[in-house]
């Protein structure tokens, strides 16, 4: 019997990702748009809080288990910024070209050995709206910010995301490369692992 979730983003990108990494699953991803679902208010002060803020609201308004992710990158010189106002680190229009600019901006002079940062996700899946033990997993990507934009892939900041691993951007990865590495990788491979052993 395949499972049907409802995910609760309105990313185009982060569905495709969430979607590949995910596939081995027997389930059915539902996008709450296609449901005719407004985006939950993202007022939380951590990943956590606003992961499970839109999983309830998805879940409440579907029926339907519910998937969300709540993502960001930290930056260790700029005490931790933009975090979880990643997506609108430039202002309510943000894009992420602008984001990166701002970010770039705000970074200037800063010497490459304190450039350090990290992305992070936290995903919450809730069986109903009242799930009163939610499965939350956790990643992180530890990585520096580059000068300047490096590849045309990716999404968000993964162009400015150096990352050891590959000695290159996130933006110059191949899917494969990035699910097997990056920050939402590794937990939707938790969560790969936490609902194949799970009751739903």
């Amino acid at each position: 019997m395949v499972n049907r979730f409802v995910l609760a983003s309105g990313n185009a990108k982060k569905i495709i990702e969430l979607k590949e990494i995910l596939s081995p699953l027997d389930y059915e991803l539902v996008l709450q748009r296609e449901l005719g679902i407004e985006d939950a208010v993202e007022d939380g002060l951590s990943f956590v809080e606003n992961a499970i803020k839109k999983a309830r609201h998805a879940a409440k308004a579907s029926g339907l288990p519910s998937l969300a992710d709540d993502s960001g990158i930290e930056v260790d010189a700029l005490k931790g910024k933009p975090g979880i106002y990643s997506a609108r680190f430039s202002g309510s229009n943000a894009t992420d070209e602008l984001n990166n600019r701002k970010l770039l901006a705000e970074l200037n002079g800063v010497a490459t050995e304190q450039r350090t940062a990290r992305y992070q996700c936290v995903i919450v899946f809730l069986r109903h709206e009242f799930d009163p033990t939610p499965i939350i997993c956790q990643g992180s990507w530890e990585g520096r910010i580059l000068e300047v934009p490096q590849g045309k892939g990716g999404f968000g900041y993964d162009p400015l995301f150096y990352c050891s691993e590959y000695s290159c951007s996130a933006a110059e990865l191949n899917a494969s490369q990035k699910h097997e590495i990056s920050h939402r990788g590794k937990a939707l491979l938790q969560l790969k692992h936490a609902l194949s052993n799970a009751t739903l």
